[in-house]
């Protein structure tokens, strides 16, 4: 399941990927772990990796846990092809960029560091004397933890991500059933989008580490698809449902992600994200939605179709006074379908007052 959220790694979670626990990468690692050696495995074998290498040995044989511990006993580092099926060279001295800034202290982690910097590649490092492996990818470092710990750490986010996404749910069905009343206000409009961008943050935090987990995070990952199933999808027809005319919901949603944690929780900051002035008192201003949010729940009506009805009649409060021939008069819209929209809306409308009431 891919998420949104573009503060993600893409090029850490993918180095995560290749030494989750399961894998024959991470299975080599643990065997120079458990034999108290240190390791520096550079993950490709590219030629701007190759124009670094001093030394060492040409290999050029089939990956295997067995060789790559047996190679770890050199000090040197080890070359490992970018799709990882071959062990490229061994015993290599690396010769990265010294002015690359690092903050690692031992020679071996201050070499992973910059080549991972410096050349754009995953590096990985085992520490000798401590056994920690760290990942180093798209200008990060990760530390890899054990899995209980990590399993721990994810069931702790799994809940609060339950906790965000109950308030979610109240927020949309608040805005629900003031967008029925025509009565939203901005301040509703941007507490959902709020609320949803920081279900956003957490999932995306829950899915880095079942990555990470590997084959150990089976139970996880149908927990996650479960919590999340159709969040963007009701999120988008929020934004869209608000948006002016010169932004698109996929924008504001891309400038919401690029936001820091406090600016997320303030409200004004998330009203201008969403085109809208930021005072406070607008916050209390009353909006009008477009209604696509509510024509998205019309069976068989294609989305093209739906933004055609939402554009026509310009907002929701229209849209439920409109006869059958108001709504047939918008190109595409036969009777019967016609008819389908205003029953949605007159049964959305009427299980909303029932729920209030």
């Amino acid at each position: 399941m891919e998420y949104r959220y573009k503060g993600a790694n893409e090029k850490m979670r993918n180095a995560l990927a290749r030494v989750s626990p399961g894998t024959p990468l991470r299975d080599g690692i643990d065997r120079v772990v458990r034999a108290k050696a240190g390791a520096l495995l550079v993950l490709s074998d590219e030629p701007d990796v190759l124009s670094i290498c001093s030394g060492g040995f040409l290999v050029d044989a089939p990956y295997s846990p067995q060789r790559l511990s047996e190679l770890a006993k050199m000090d040197g580092a080890i070359i490992i092809s970018s799709k990882g099926g071959r062990i490229a060279r061994a015993n290599v001295h690396l010769v990265p960029d010294p002015t690359v800034p690092t903050s690692e202290t031992g020679t071996r982690h201050r070499t992973a560091e910059r080549v991972a910097r410096s050349l754009d590649v995953p590096v990985v490092s085992a520490s000798e004397e401590m056994g920690v492996i760290n990942v180093y990818a798209g200008g990060e470092k990760r530390q890899l933890q054990e899995v209980g710990h990590l399993l721990e750490r994810a069931n702790q986010a799994l809940q609060t991500l339950e906790r965000y996404k109950t308030k979610l749910d109240d927020g949309i069905n608040n805005l629900t059933a003031v967008e029925v009343e025509d009565v939203a206000t901005l301040r509703d409009v941007v507490a959902v989008v709020q609320r949803g961008e920081m279900v956003h943050r957490v999932a995306d935090e829950i899915e880095t580490m079942i990555i990470e987990l590997g084959i150990d995070a089976r139970l996880l990952r149908l927990q996650l698809d479960e919590l999340y199933e159709e969040i963007d999808d009701e999120l988008d027809l929020v934004v869209a449902d608000y948006m002016p005319a010169d932004k698109t919901a996929e924008q504001a949603m891309s400038d919401m992600s690029e936001l820091s944690d406090d600016d997320v929780l303030n409200l004004r900051v998330t009203a201008n994200v969403l085109g809208r002035a930021g005072d406070n008192d607008d916050l209390t201003q009353e909006v009008a939605p477009k209604g696509l949010r509510f024509l998205r729940r019309v069976k068989r009506l294609d989305a093209n179709i739906a933004e055609a009805v939402a554009n026509h009649f310009g907002s929701l409060a229209k849209m439920q006074r409109a006869t059958l021939d108001d709504l047939m008069s918008v190109e595409g819209v036969d009777e019967a379908m016609a008819r389908s929209v205003r029953d949605t809306l007159t049964r959305i409308t009427e299980s909303t007052i029932l729920d209030q009431y």
